[in-house]
């Protein structure tokens, strides 16, 4: 009986349009390095798209990042209807995740938080742009969804699929945006480059502020710079994740 109860757990692991444990694992990682380097706080979050089925994504059930385990992982079709959702609450904003999956094919994860220093380019004007070489993916610019334009006055969640909508129109192709008075939304191809993006993107702006208090002309990363970084963006990335979960996951 032991080794049949093995066997159909191997196999329903590797059933088409199951995630795998790695991804699962991966996701709750993900949920706790963001909160160790300040980007998450109690009402971030952050997905995965399915790696065996495009059409679904993994998301946690609604619970503060750094609490995060496997058990809490969830999977979602695009309208971000839950496949089997067990009763359990959701994440409101959900429909960030699932209208961005419907609109870029490119994108595995997707990150959404509310790191303070982001907050000040949001509401001033002021562009927040690449300082320093690991910020280089957002050389093309980061663009500032304005709710009230999408839905005159409102509480400022996106909740529904209309607001999900817009936000993904208003990030087009871009790999970061700015959530006016809000906070953030980082894209990537891996969820472990999504996760340092969104690192260097709250450090990016810190940097950008401490240089603007400083005065005089800021020399921020060149176009042709910023094609060579992102060339090998991922060239390190592995060693940066294997402290970062690993320091996760011990917690």
């Amino acid at each position: 009986m032991t080794g049949g109860a093995i066997l159909v757990t191997r196999a329903a692991a590797t059933m088409p349009g199951t995630p795998s444990p790695t991804l699962v694992e991966d996701l709750v990682a993900a949920n706790r390095i963001l909160v160790n380097e300040g980007v998450l706080d109690t009402l971030g979050h952050v997905s995965a798209r399915h790696e065996r089925d495009a059409n679904r994504y993994l998301l946690s059930r609604s619970r503060a990042p750094e609490l995060v385990g496997a058990d809490d992982i969830m999977e979602y079709d695009l309208d971000n209807n839950p496949v089997d959702p067990k009763d359990r609450p959701l994440y409101l904003e959900r429909f960030i995740h699932g209208e961005i999956y419907k609109l870029r094919p490119d994108v595995k994860a997707v990150c959404h938080n509310h790191a303070p220093s982001l907050i000040p380019f949001g509401v001033t004007g002021v562009p927040l742009r690449p300082i320093f070489q690991s910020a280089a993916f957002m050389v093309e610019g980061v663009p500032v969804f304005e709710i009230r334009d999408a839905a005159g006055m409102t509480d400022m969640l996106i909740k529904d699929p209309t607001l999900g909508r817009a936000l993904a129109q208003t990030l087009s192709n871009k790999n970061a945006l700015l959530m006016r008075g809000h906070g953030a939304v980082v894209v990537g191809p891996s969820l472990p480059l999504v996760v340092r993006r969104a690192i260097h993107m709250e450090l990016n702006a810190k940097f950008q502020a401490q240089a603007m208090a400083l005065g005089g002309n800021i020399t921020y990363i060149d176009p042709e710079e910023a094609r060579k970084i992102m060339a090998r963006e991922e060239a390190s990335l592995e060693r940066s994740w294997e402290l970062w979960k690993r320091k996760a996951m011990a917690r």
